[in-house]
């Protein structure tokens, strides 16, 4: 660990507000593996091989800050996740306690009750992400006291760690109504302040999390409108990025019912004809040669391919591979037959200008098209394939 400590405590913290969006929402376990790795985070057991910091001495608020700045620094590398959340969830401990004991001494509009305040959110939120209940309802108390402090960036912290509980407490009950009114208040929330990238980190988090939730289609095409509104207008380039990634993503979760623009290149360089699919069932897959579930979806789209084919089903594939020579081996090998759109990529990231169309972040995305152009179905892996091959083709 080669990063201060205090520069990972705080990644931490922000990493922990990410976790329980993408948790709440049903996500896979994988997502909180920073959290579940640790046996029992609520253990008050220390963990072996973890250094002890000790009480927390009684000074002046500036001997306490300096205090609890070199437990954050101090060099420990830890040998393991065990040892370095043991440490953190430490940390955590004593920065509330220090910041207790600070507030003591201050009076509200001191500068070390500003930085006292910021410590022991910090700390009472990573505590909470380690299973202290109670310091999570603390966090969510202490947070409300904050949120008309004289110090903007203490008071949109303040605020955005209450949207975050009320998220929280919206995703793991699948309140459609309530995520309804969350987009309401993060979307006016962004519009206040449309060049945070905090704030808009929240509400990517959350768009993508009320995308995941049942029946709330209405709500993530709202989230992804709202926010992705305030991006546009955003004078930081990043957050102003997002707003294109969004407008995307709504024209996806807006195509069920709608024609889908299929367009781009063949694999031997061809421009694709759409004229092609004119009349028939299409299957657009977006998808890698690297991605493990869609390899794994590969004998059933084909199986579907083989039986429906000459009754007028297609397949378009929309790789977003980025080695030409290493996709067209793959596809000999497997024998593929359907038709490859591939774009050589220019820079980082998904550069296929169909996914970036439609703002796909994930893979295999799969989208069922009827005879008509419009999209009946994007939940067609596995047997729903089948299943609603067979209803088109009866």
């Amino acid at each position: 660990m080669s990063a201060p400590l205090s520069h990972l405590v705080g990644r931490l913290t922000a990493l922990c507000c990410a976790v329980a969006l993408l948790a709440a929402a049903g996500m896979p376990a994988g997502a909180q593996v920073v959290v579940d790795d640790v046996a029992d985070p609520s253990a008050k057991a220390p963990v072996e091989g973890v250094p002890e910091i000790g009480e927390i001495p009684d000074g002046k608020p500036e001997e306490l800050m300096q205090f609890i700045e070199e437990v954050r620094n101090r060099n420990f590398r830890p040998k393991s996740r065990e040892e370095a959340m043991g440490f953190f969830k430490q940390v955590a401990e004593a920065s509330v306690k220090v910041a207790d004991k600070i507030l003591a001494q201050v009076e509200v509009d001191d500068d070390f009750h500003t930085q006292a305040s910021k410590l022991k959110l910090e700390g009472l939120t990573m505590l909470g992400q380690f299973g202290d209940a109670e310091a999570a309802a603390t966090a969510t108390e202490f947070a409300g006291t904050l949120v008309d402090s004289a110090d903007k960036d203490l008071a949109a912290e303040a605020t955005q760690l209450i949207v975050v509980a009320e998220a929280r407490k919206v995703l793991s009950t699948g309140d459609v109504d309530g995520a309804a009114g969350l987009v309401k208040r993060v979307g006016g929330m962004l519009e206040a302040n449309p060049d945070d990238p905090r704030m808009a980190g929240l509400a990517m988090q959350l768009a993508g999390a009320i995308e995941q939730m049942p029946g709330a289609g209405d709500v993530a095409r709202s989230a992804y409108e709202t926010f992705g509104g305030s991006f546009a207008k955003s004078g930081n380039p990043q957050i102003k990025a997002m707003g294109e990634g969004f407008a995307g993503m709504l024209r996806r979760l807006s195509l069920p019912g709608n024609e889908m623009k299929i367009s781009g290149t063949n694999l031997d360089g061809s421009a694709f004809d759409p004229a092609t699919l004119d009349g028939k069932v299409v299957l657009v897959d977006f998808w890698a040669t690297w991605c493990g579930p869609c390899i794994a979806e590969l004998p059933n789209v084909l199986a579907a391919w083989e039986k429906y084919h000459d009754k007028g089903f297609e397949v378009v594939g929309v790789s977003l591979d980025t080695d030409r020579e290493a996709l067209e081996a793959f596809l000999k090998e497997r024998d593929i037959p359907w038709t490859i759109l591939f774009e050589t990529p220019e820079g980082e990231g998904w550069q296929h200008p169909l996914a970036t169309y439609y703002g796909i972040t994930g893979i295999p995305t799969v989208i069922l098209v009827g005879r008509d152009g419009k999209v009946v179905s994007m939940d067609v892996r596995g047997e729903k394939l089948e299943e609603r091959l067979s209803e088109l083709f009866q």
